[in-house]
């Protein structure tokens, strides 16, 4: 064995092991890694559960936006006409339902008003492309169109399973929809009416000491959902004017259902604006032909750019406090994640967890509202009559000994009268 000297038996002895030979920034590093780590896979099982439940989760979302919407029309059932608290929760369920209605309604017979004089241009439309293709550059005959249709027959009657396949599943996510709009209607039902309640339980389920950060959280989350959604049928209903307006210049009768085409698909940000514009110009040209889609285009272009430079800016990005640039790419990763849902959701719920965690952290976003609101947690209910009487009976029981129980029960049994114990299990199981 090679002998050490004492100089390098003191080196080593002085060097690190273990845990402490790791620098300092790889350490932080780790330590930010697996918190990172855990967070991300808490996330991906909360979509994964999200999306397993996707027929109750969506509906809850739909009803608490809706309760958000309706709840001014609440209150002021409730303090100027006097209405009670249940019937102006009906009544303003019902005004909504009323308003949608009316609005498919006129929408479905101008629809149908309009649509044969659209056909009518869409035939004549597509027979000059016809002859376009024939007399034009590509020099495309009959016999290859008709050729081209025999092989689009064959390919659709090859495909009949997947068609029926399709229908089928097309079936269910109708039945899914209608499921749905009853839990919506349900939920908000109860939001308008019992929602204080309702919430007061869900903040009762956390430790004691963080259930008024969790409801002063949840006030400033349920203001900005307010606010999002007001300013939103704002930009909407600015949207369905301008371009409504735009198409009763060249297609009158299609005007109305173009812009509420286009307020309803205004909802979805970015997305539905720009389907819905290119719907309208699609209409255009069909009927009334390039020049009339041209201008259409233009009068589309200019509303959006009118929405994204000065509605969206000043009056969304004051509500939600999200950058152009945030809601461009929350609602791009929604819509990957979620197809339409996950773009129609993404900006309230990007908007709802940004006030939340910044109330968290010490930012708060409506010093206005103050903390002086309070819930009463886990209130003193009133039991079932049922329930209290078993609950007395029980009670009484336990004041009795043991063998006087035994000897009243058996005369109760002789005398044919029921016992203090079957009393209670009966009124337990009631």
């Amino acid at each position: 064995m090679v002998p050490t000297s004492a100089a390098t038996t003191k080196v080593r002895a002085g060097r690190p092991h273990g845990a402490d030979a790791v620098p300092p920034s790889i350490q932080t590093a780790a330590a930010w890694s697996w918190r990172l780590l855990l967070i991300g896979a808490l996330v991906t099982a909360s979509l994964y559960v999200t999306a397993l439940f996707k027929v109750i989760v969506v509906p809850v979302a739909i009803a608490l936006l809706l309760t958000v919407l309706l709840t001014p029309v609440r209150r002021f059932l409730e303090k100027r006409l006097r209405f009670s608290r249940g019937l102006a929760s009906i009544s303003a369920l019902l005004g909504l339902l009323l308003v949608v209605g009316g609005l498919i309604t006129v929408a479905g017979s101008t629809i149908v008003s309009g649509i044969s004089e659209l056909r009518e241009k869409a035939i004549d439309g597509f027979n000059e492309f016809m002859d376009w293709l024939q007399a034009g550059p590509f020099g495309i005959g009959v016999e290859q169109v008709d050729g081209y249709l025999k092989e689009l027959e064959k390919f659709i009657s090859s495909s009949q399973d997947s068609i029926v396949s399709g229908a089928l599943g097309a079936a269910t996510t109708v039945g899914h929809v209608a499921a749905g709009a009853v839990i919506a209607l349900f939920c908000t039902f109860f939001f308008l009416l019992d929602g204080r309640t309702i919430w007061s339980w869900c903040v009762g389920l956390f430790p004691a000491r963080s259930r008024d950060t969790i409801h002063q959280a949840g006030r400033r989350g349920i203001v900005t959902l307010s606010a999002y959604t007001r300013t939103q049928i704002l930009v909407a209903l600015v949207d369905a004017v301008g371009i409504g307006v735009g198409a009763a210049f060249f297609v009158p009768s299609l005007a109305l259902p173009l812009g509420i085409l286009v307020f309803v698909g205004s909802f979805i940000p970015i997305v539905g604006a720009v389907v819905t514009g290119a719907v309208a110009v699609l209409v255009v040209l069909v009927a009334n032909g390039w020049v009339a889609a041209l201008i259409m285009l233009g009068i589309v272009l200019a509303v959006q750019q009118i929405e994204s430079h000065a509605l969206q800016p000043f009056l969304m990005g004051h509500a939600v406090s999200l950058h152009p640039v945030a809601v461009l790419l929350v609602v791009a990763a929604g819509g990957f994640a979620a197809g339409i849902v996950g773009a129609l959701f993404a900006v309230p719920l990007a908007a709802l967890i940004n006030t939340v965690v910044l109330y968290f952290n010490g930012h708060d976003k409506f010093p206005d509202l103050g903390t002086d609101d309070t819930l009463v947690i886990r209130g003193k209910p009133a039991l079932p009559v049922m329930v209290r009487r078993a609950e007395e009976d029980l009670a009484d029981d336990e004041k009795v000994p043991a063998s006087a129980r035994t000897a009243g029960r058996r005369a109760s049994r002789r005398a044919g009268a029921p016992s203090s114990g079957a009393g209670a299990s009966a009124g337990e199981d009631a």
